[in-house]
């Protein structure tokens, strides 16, 4: 609806941004995704941005409707406030005022800055949460003011850049860094309201953008700009539209016709009307490489990294001092953001496993997500755009443990958080993600299957084949997975997974969380619950007897394995137990143990 722009920065100035801001990018995201080469030509930049907003977007949103509900500030930004999915809050009493509803500026700017650092996503988008979290320091700076001037948001903006930079292992010149950097100098000598700032700041980004080509070799092969840098001027031209309540206009930058601006296809030399993007030309000679990277190796050199590791972190400042340290000589893209307490940390390793247990020494890591590049990847090949592989699996996992052993095991993973549940469009990114032609899609969870329709008839109609097999629990997954042969044909692979996961029957052991009428009869708060296959079969009061109750009944029918996943929460000597009662009890089953961490079970048992 439109509105009188503000004059000043305030809470209800963050929040029409971040909305902007999610659009420009929604309308930006597959410009942006086909002109990310650097530092890994792997398509993704702009769909990272916009997940990066995303999150914000939702956290922002969650901090004003407890306010309009009449519970006040004093909530973590963090998400414990009401969801903005739920019910819309009721409207204001007489007795309120507007401001009772409306949080201050540093509630609001918080927690956009906190919403956009656990979702943030890839190079771009962790970048991108620091950059916000620097204003938001600023801004909370002044306590609980109800809004800033055009001095605040010049001196925010100046901060953004610069604990961005420093946020970043390797700076160098001609990425979303430079760009930023270009945003808050231009901001620094305008003069006036918010709104002539956020103008500065749009046209020194967008300037600076024109000229990344000649600062990365990468790209003016290529030719074109830098994705971050476009997606950073796109976020730029909401807050001009929030703060002047005009769209920028595209405006010609001398020596580059058609600068990529919002609304604008991001090709140098190419005119706006006519959008093309380029295919990256592979490097001819060392010469032509940047010496250094902005997150990253400029040319990323032959057998370079393999995986993009990715995870939020609990740690101190000095923890995470020494992380820094640990991960830089691993790999490299290291970009670590956040503080006080928190952080999101990104780097580009060949050895995932040793980039997470540095997590692990220095706090407590979670929400990991381990990317495999892939055969044909630009690590690989020399710097040519990475091609789609003929077929991939995607899995919906339970828990940090199992990500990482269907990771390994060559599978794209989304994580299933206990009571977060992915929504269509976290599957329909993964399967992007897996970048192939082909994709095998592992709801894992009965209670995901229309979810996971809905992602695989989306990614259909982008002219991906999808084939969905309906798996119920993560074991059978695990069945699955473990026949998987991308060699054969596509239909005979998907069979023959489909019957080993039909194969598999399923167990998971959970504690009643209160009263109430099961197959088994009635259990009471704290009892043991053996499901099998879905329904509870078993109610009990001690986990591992309950857990050999459930495991004899699954092999009375037969079977030759049996695999045992247990959860952070489970007894340490169940598995051990478990295992002697199957050597002792039924010759010729094959026992095997995976630890699956947070899952939200204590238990999970498949037989095959």
């Amino acid at each position: 609806m439109p509105q009188v722009p503000p004059t000043f920065f305030d809470a209800l100035a963050v929040r029409t941004w971040c909305g902007l801001a999610l659009q420009a990018l929604g309308r930006a995201r597959e410009e942006i995704d086909a002109i990310n080469v650097y530092p890994v030509a792997d398509g993704d930049t702009g769909t990272n941005l916009y997940l990066t907003v995303e999150s914000a977007v939702a956290t922002v949103e969650a901090v004003f409707a407890g306010h309009e509900a009449g519970f006040g500030g004093d909530r973590d930004a963090g998400g414990a406030s009401p969801s903005p999915s739920a019910s819309p809050s009721p409207a204001l009493s007489p007795s309120s005022s507007l401001a009772d509803a409306v949080p201050s500026l540093a509630d609001a700017a918080r927690a956009m800055a906190h919403g956009a650092l656990i979702g943030a996503r890839g190079n771009s988008g962790t970048i991108l949460a620091q950059l916000l979290r620097g204003m938001a320091q600023v801004f909370a700076a002044d306590g609980e003011a109800a809004h800033t001037d055009g001095t605040g948001l010049r001196l925010a903006l100046r901060h953004a850049a610069d604990s961005a930079r420093q946020a970043v292992a390797h700076p160098v010149e001609g990425t979303v860094l430079s760009v930023a950097s270009a945003a808050a100098d231009a901001a620094e000598g305008a003069e006036g309201d918010c709104g002539a700032v956020a103008r500065a700041a749009f046209q020194g980004a967008r300037a600076a953008l024109a000229a990344t080509p000649g600062q990365l070799a990468v790209l003016e092969r290529a030719g074109v700009v830098d994705a971050g840098g476009r997606g950073l001027v796109a976020v730029l031209g909401a807050l001009v539209e929030t703060l002047t309540g005009e769209a920028p206009a595209t405006l010609v930058v001398p020596g580059v016709a058609g600068v990529p601006v919002p609304r604008a296809h991001a090709r140098v030399g190419e005119s706006v009307a006519a959008p093309a993007v380029a295919t990256p030309a592979v490097a001819t000679s060392a010469a032509d490489d940047v010496a250094a990277c902005a997150d990253g190796p400029a040319a990323p050199e032959e057998g370079g990294p393999a995986f993009e590791v990715i995870y939020l972190l609990e740690a101190d400042d000095a923890a995470v001092a020494r992380l820094r340290a640990r991960l830089d000589a691993l790999g490299d893209s290291l970009v670590v953001v956040g503080g006080d307490g928190l952080w999101n940390v990104h780097v580009h390793v060949d050895d995932a496993g040793a980039a997470v247990e540095a997590g692990v020494e220095a706090g407590r890591p979670y929400r990991i997500r381990i990317t495999h590049f892939g055969a044909g990847d630009v690590h690989t090949r020399g710097g040519r755009r990475r091609e789609p592989a003929q077929r991939a699996v995607v899995a919906v996992v339970p828990g940090e443990g199992l990500a990482g052993l269907y990771t390994e095991a060559g599978a794209t993973t989304v994580l299933a958080r206990p009571g977060e549940p992915p929504a269509s469009g976290a599957l329909v990114e993964a399967v992007r993600r897996a970048h192939a032609r082909e994709v095998v899609l592992l709801p894992n969870d009965a209670d995901l299957r229309h979810t996971a329709a809905a992602a695989a008839d989306q990614a259909r109609a982008e002219g991906i084949r999808v084939a969905l097999i309906p798996t119920r629990s993560a074991v059978q997954g695990i069945a699955a997975l473990a026949v998987h042969e991308p060699d054969r044909r596509f239909d005979e692979d998907v069979v023959a997974m489909t019957s080993a996961a039909g194969a598999t029957r399923y167990a998971e052991l959970a504690v009643a969380e209160r009263q109430s009428w099961t197959m088994a009869g009635i259990c009471q708060a704290g009892d043991v619950l053996g499901l099998i296959d879905g329904d509870v079969a078993v109610i009990g009061s001690d986990v591992t007897t309950t857990a050999e109750t459930v495991l004899d009944r699954m092999l009375q029918a037969g079977g030759e394995l049996v695999t045992i996943v247990l959860g952070d929460e489970a007894p340490e000597a169940v598995a051990a137990h478990l295992e002697a009662r199957v050597r002792e009890s039924y010759l010729a089953v094959d026992t095997v143990v995976y630890r699956g961490g947070r899952q939200g079970s204590l238990l999970l048992i498949g037989v095959e």
